[in-house]
């Protein structure tokens, strides 16, 4: 673990202004750097960044300190920072005539345009993970594809008390900063509870209550309107690397943070998790991840990438850099990947979501599903809307969904699939632009019905108008219609309408 000492916040409001007036932003980046250099820093890459911050100016030296790691000339410094405090405070030191950072600093554009900035141990705040290769077991990550996809996931409403376990550089407690009167972060690694502190007050959130410990152990018995966790879910032979190694076999770290959720969560909250988790012979994924959640809470939960065991262990075995140790060294971390897999008859790992909600309903509604498709972020509003047709469906039997009003998405649009000529298409799809962006195949019915939702009139009355179009049995046609109503309200194709008065 890295024994270098950590800044002090005492002077991030002087050192945000001085970052602010420079233009170290997101869109400032992307405007000195241009598109290529700006997609190879993200890629970990940064001969293309330094050949563009050859120049003079207060940004250039401020892109070639905090993010190239590149020492830059004292009076270029000075210039670019207000020198003396950043010196104190311990973002910088004095190299004899050359100033270096001692942390990353990487801008990150906030949700409504805020100017956030992500302090992380340096060599990590560009690429993610690619860029921890070597580093010591208590490395701080800054912003990979994981934190932003989980910052997209989550609901944001206003919320009283956030908990975010396992903070790592406190982009999730950043997040939960914007809309929750209280946020507490929690981390094993005191070092990442230090970096958190830094990533706010640099970004200008208000503080949040830092608590060191495992899991929910330091959360003690309080309950949370918000939980989010990034966690260590990489299932490893051991725990070398404490940002991604839970220290558990297997996927148990995933499942024990999942089940102990649910005596945490406050009536209504969401928890919203990252995990991978285990496809083991002789048993079916989904029943293995409905065993995990907890009583009194519904769950959505969505894979969204399957490897098999090799794939996965050379995954890991790349970010820690061990491919690039002598061929015997890696071919023995290699052997213990398999067996360690082979013990526990693994034959592939799981990637996804899981959002909990507490509720009190007699039968909550758990939803395991594969979607590997692309999807467009944030989905935060596209999760809370899903709930709330769960929600609406188990309060409402056929009889209640006949008598119901209904709307289309508005993203949702149609599309007739057939040969050329045809005088009839072969079938009719239903496909969403937005959220999810599911897609699903209609009868005549069904997109008859979806076409003319829009609020006015009761299922039931459409339906009518369909049997009588089509020459069909009216009572026939409500006995078998609603479970496929049912169907496209569960997967956001339409939504319920309050009845006109």
């Amino acid at each position: 673990m890295s024994t270098t000492s950590l800044p002090t916040p005492d002077h991030a409001p002087r050192l945000r202004e001085a970052l602010l007036a420079a233009d170290f932003t997101a869109d400032g980046l992307l405007d000195l750097l241009g598109a290529p250099a700006y997609a190879a820093l993200a890629r970990s890459e940064t001969v293309p960044a330094l050949r563009a911050t050859r120049g003079d100016t207060p940004l250039e030296a401020l892109v070639r300190l905090f993010l190239l790691q590149s020492p830059v000339p004292e009076e270029r410094a000075a210039a670019a920072l207000p020198l003396a405090e950043a010196l104190e405070s311990g973002w910088v030191v004095r190299d004899e005539r050359s100033i270096r950072a001692t942390v990353d600093v990487r801008p990150y554009g906030g949700p409504e345009g805020q100017d956030w900035f992500i302090v992380s141990d340096l060599g990590c705040a560009v690429g993610g993970a690619s860029g921890a290769s070597g580093q010591g077991e208590g490395v701080v990550l800054g912003v990979g594809g994981a934190s932003t996809t989980l910052a997209g996931l989550t609901v944001r409403t206003a919320v009283g008390r956030a908990l975010d376990i396992g903070t790592g550089s406190g982009i999730q407690a950043l997040h939960a900063a914007q809309h929750a009167t209280r946020v507490t972060a929690t981390d094993l690694n005191p070092r990442a509870l230090g970096f958190t502190r830094l990533t706010l007050a640099l970004s200008g959130a208000p503080a949040a209550e830092l608590r060191e410990g495992s899991l929910f152990e330091p959360a003690g018995d309080e309950t949370y309107d918000l939980i989010v966790s990034n966690p260590p879910f990489v299932i490893s032979p051991g725990a070398r690397l404490t940002y991604r190694d839970g220290g558990m076999g297997g996927d148990d770290l995933c499942r024990t943070l999942v089940q102990q959720t649910g005596a945490r969560l406050s009536r209504g909250g969401f928890a919203h998790f990252l995990a991978n988790w285990q496809h083991v012979e002789g048993e079916e994924w989904q029943d293995r991840l409905r065993s995990w959640v907890p009583r009194g809470c519904d769950a959505w939960i969505v894979q969204r990438e399957v490897q098999d065991v090799t794939q996965y262990a050379e995954l890991w075995l790349r970010d820690s850099g061990d491919h690039q140790r002598a061929p015997e060294a890696y071919a023995a971390r290699y052997e213990a990947w398999l067996d360690e897999f082979e013990a526990r008859r693994t034959k592939a790992v799981g990637f996804g979501w899981i959002t909990l909600r507490k509720t009190d309903a007699e039968r909550p509604s758990v939803i395991v599903e594969e979607w590997p498709h692309p999807v467009e972020q944030p989905l935060g509003e596209t999760v809370r809307a899903h709930f709330a047709r769960q929600d609406f469906l188990r309060t409402h039997d056929d009889a209640a969904l006949l008598a119901g009003h209904f709307v289309l998405a508005p993203e949702v649009v149609q599309e007739q699939v057939g040969l050329p000529g045809a005088e009839d298409p072969e079938h009719v799809v239903l496909r969403q632009n937005r959220g999810m962006r599911r897609a699903t195949k209609v009868d005549a019915v069904g997109a008859g019905f979806a076409g003319v939702c829009d609020g006015t009139l009761s299922a039931g009355r459409i339906l009518d108008a369909i049997a009588q179009l089509m020459g069909e049995d009216a009572v026939l046609l409500r006995d078998r219609t609603p479970q496929a109503i049912r169907l496209l309200v569960e997967e956001g194709f339409l939504a319920p309408a309050p009845a006109p008065r």
